[in-house]
């Protein structure tokens, strides 16, 4: 077992931006777990006031480990920077009325509530929309709340099924595979973030908010081009190609000395290109790869021998060579090694502020740039902070305390995820 500890890769400092373009929005975000703190997370990078609202036994990523990083889960540090954390008992009335008291200030309401649950308590946006005119509310569900899967628990590998995704992913001899990263809870995510930027234009040009549904079925479908298409118009079921194109040729990963390498040949002059830079040139008058179709045809012993010609070139000397000579490539990295890359570096995609080191802005504007302004909170972190703000008195938020309805600390806290039974 190898026991080297990994070697800390360097972290761009933070920049401070002049202008936030989403200061003065306020969100109070009421969802756990994946996509929506990744949606709240977002709106806070460009400047939103986000609200983390957590019951009292905290948002139940805290405990989605290991590893755990302070007795909260690194995936809940990965998605809950630039919040303030709130703690409150709305499942109680005093919880409620402290909720429509925070509402007041409030722009944007993210919640993932399983559906039915804010309407019971009368705080669905039916409830809200009279008294708070203006207010945005995203609510996202696996399913939606109505039609055959209506309210069926969501997440990401169920909605993965249910779409076509996971059955797009995989080889035929694998049949379908589940992606290795949470694809559609961050799709839906990032179209929550587009859904409450345009419910905030049409807010400037008509004074109302409006409700947002979204679920995970929704916006799975998006991820499947061509897929989709393929049926649509041609009538044709994509098939299953795991690591290798289902239409160019060479294009997927081949092996090398030591990481595998990622090819993408779509062009004929691609292809001379490659053979001239690994000294295959007598391929260029084969018959059987004269052409995009030919070559299509003849996949399984072009693949053969790629893979040959590769088995002596070092991943990333050969992609480097490759990429300088227009074909896209890139050896295939372990996330350790691509945070490590100097490109990360230069892309600012790796920040560190004040210790707490983070992914940075993929979204990088010239003039209004985001910038991460706050580590994830502790639970219940600025509670005191908050309810001052939203006016009430040092004595009420000791009652309140006092009584559980917003908790200095978890209580019935639920077992990390790995250990429930």
């Amino acid at each position: 077992m190898n026991t080297t500890a990994p070697q800390r890769p360097e972290a761009s400092p933070v920049k401070t931006s002049p202008q936030l373009p989403l200061s003065g929005i306020r969100v109070l975000d009421l969802s756990r777990v994946l996509a929506g703190p990744f949606c709240a997370q977002m709106l806070g990078d460009f400047g939103a006031d986000v609200i983390k609202v957590e019951p009292p036994a905290g948002d139940q990523g805290r405990t989605s480990g290991p590893p755990l990083v302070d007795g909260d889960s690194a995936m809940f540090h990965g998605l809950n920077r630039n919040k303030r954390g709130l703690a409150l008992d709305m499942a109680t009335p005093v919880g409620r009325e402290v909720f429509l008291r925070l509402l007041a200030d409030a722009d944007i309401v993210v919640e993932n509530f399983k559906p039915g649950t804010l309407e019971k308590w009368g705080l669905g946006y039916a409830d809200l929309k009279a008294a708070f005119p203006r207010l945005i509310m995203v609510s996202i569900t696996g399913f939606g709340i109505d039609g055959p899967l209506g309210g069926t628990p969501g997440y990401d590998g169920s909605a993965g099924a249910w779409t076509g995704v996971i059955a797009a992913n995989g080889s035929e001899e694998t049949g379908p595979m589940r992606l290795g990263i949470s694809v559609v809870d961050v799709s839906t995510g990032l179209h929550s973030v587009i859904g409450v930027l345009v419910a905030l234009r049409a807010r400037d040009q008509t004074g109302l908010g409006q409700h947002l549904d979204m679920s995970l079925f929704d916006c799975a479908f998006p991820l499947l081009n061509p897929h989709v298409a393929n049926w649509l118009q041609g009538g044709e079921r994509t098939p299953r190609t795991g690591n290798q194109h289902p239409t160019f040729t060479p294009m997927g990963l081949y092996a090398t000395s030591d990481h595998p390498i990622y090819l993408a040949v779509s062009t004929d002059r691609n292809f001379v290109s490659l053979c001239k830079i690994i000294g295959r040139e007598e391929w260029l008058q084969d018959p059987r790869f004269e052409d995009m179709a030919a070559r299509a045809r003849h996949r399984e012993e072009l693949i053969a021998l790629v893979n040959e010609a590769f088995a002596s070139e070092r991943a990333e000397d050969l992609a480097m060579r490759l990429n300088a000579a227009g074909i896209p490539s890139g050896a295939v990295l372990h996330v350790a090694d691509a945070l490590a890359h100097p490109h990360t570096r230069h892309r600012e995609m790796l920040i560190e502020a004040d210790g707490f080191r983070t992914l940075g802005l993929p979204v990088k504007l010239s003039a209004t740039p985001g910038q991460i302004r706050r580590a994830p909170p502790e639970f219940g972190q600025h509670t005191e902070e908050i309810l001052l703000q939203a006016g009430f008195q040092s004595t009420e938020i000791e009652d309140l305390q006092n009584q559980g309805i917003a908790p200095r600390e978890r209580t019935g806290k639920r077992k990390p995820n790995h250990l429930k039974t």
